[in-house]
């Protein structure tokens, strides 16, 4: 009876089949296959393997730099985010006693009613109709590119587990967002991730949502992962992001300021996890998306470590939202080049004004 009921309503040999009130456009290439097609040269792997343990030597407390994360809102094309990369690579030479800097390479974008560019995996050219096969090969031509030209391993943002090993063998930092945090599959494939994994409060504020999340990262779990029953081994270097919150009406409410990291410092004492760490996000509800006030939050959070041992011990960086020119425009605008199509960014003179302000405060 099972039999008869899969021959009669499953179609194997049509790729279009609808079923769930869905058309299945085309199967998409597995990740080795991808890989094999265009490996990471060895000498490559050294570089991201270098870059990760400075990363985790910040996060544990054995190097006293601090961590800047830092890029586009998305990644949109890709002359013009190689070109940031150039000019992110001359500073890091000028400031790599102070700061380590992970540059932002989102190819993916959450959007919060599902409307919108949702990143260059799905629409390698923001102008053209969604293309996933070719944006998989575009987004893994970026991050090598960003690899081979400048020596940086970059950050992306997981918000499709299963799409994370089409880039996982070339990432140094990945960040799961505050509408994924409370998610099993985000927290478990988090917990086999071998980078450093980033978990926002989510939208509610809700700081045991996040420390949930971070310690059901850091332990072993055996779950479905792309068709697979896998064991994960646990990730020591999942932490916290702070990115501000949403009240019940709606408005953005920051938590970067002194009492909002002391309460996490309180929380993070009593949960047996490795590690504790908290970067801050700068823009989103931190700054009501007012892209200007970045440099200010930081140097407050700067002058809390000065004043804070507890502070000084936890905070390990920043996160920032920055791009050749300031502001944002919506993609089907005439386009301004190294100009955000998604959050509004700060620009590059802001940009270099503010991670040396960082360093000199440090």
């Amino acid at each position: 009876m099972d039999q008869e009921f899969s021959r009669s309503r499953v179609s194997f040999d049509n790729p279009y089949e609808r079923t769930m009130n869905m058309h299945f456009i085309r199967k998409l290439p597995i990740p080795r296959d991808v890989k094999q097609e265009y490996p990471v040269p060895e000498e490559l792997r050294s570089v991201r393997s270098k870059n990760i343990q400075e990363i985790e030597a910040i996060l544990s407390g054995n190097d006293d730099r601090l961590l800047l994360i830092i890029g586009p809102c998305s990644a949109d094309r890709e002359d013009s985010v190689l070109e940031y990369l150039t000019k992110l690579k001359c500073v890091q030479t000028q400031v790599e006693d102070k700061i380590k800097i992970v540059p932002r390479i989102y190819t993916n974008k959450p959007r919060t009613t599902g409307d919108g560019y949702k990143g260059m995996l799905h629409q390698p050219d923001p102008t053209q109709k969604p293309d996933v096969p070719q944006g998989i090969l575009t987004i893994r031509e970026l991050h090598m590119r960003a690899l081979t030209e400048t020596g940086f391993s970059c950050a992306d943002e997981m918000l499709y587990p299963e799409q994370h090993r089409y880039v996982d063998d070339l990432l140094a930092y990945v960040a799961v967002g505050a509408r994924s945090v409370e998610n099993q599959q985000h927290r478990l494939t988090s917990s086999g991730l071998d980078i450093p994994v980033g978990m926002k409060n989510p939208t509610s504020g809700d700081y045991t949502v996040m420390l949930n999340a971070i310690t059901a990262a850091q332990h072993s779990h055996t779950f479905i992962y792309r068709n697979w029953e896998v064991e994960s081994m646990g990730n020591p270097y999942a932490h916290a992001i702070l990115r501000g919150y949403v009240n019940k009406h709606g408005a953005s409410l920051p938590n970067y300021h002194y009492e909002d990291i002391t309460r996490l410092s309180a929380m993070y004492q009593k949960r047996e996890v490795q590690n504790r760490a908290v970067i801050i996000d700068t823009n989103h509800s931190n700054s009501n998306k007012q892209y200007l006030e970045q440099p200010r939050i930081a140097r407050e959070v700067l002058l809390q470590r000065k004043i804070n041992p507890e502070i000084r011990d936890l905070v390990k960086g920043f996160i920032t939202e920055s791009y050749l020119v300031d502001g944002a425009q919506k993609p089907e605008d005439e386009h301004v080049y190294g100009q955000s199509i998604t959050d509004p960014c700060l620009g590059w003179e802001k940009t270099e004004q503010m991670i040396f302000e960082i360093a000199d405060l440090v």
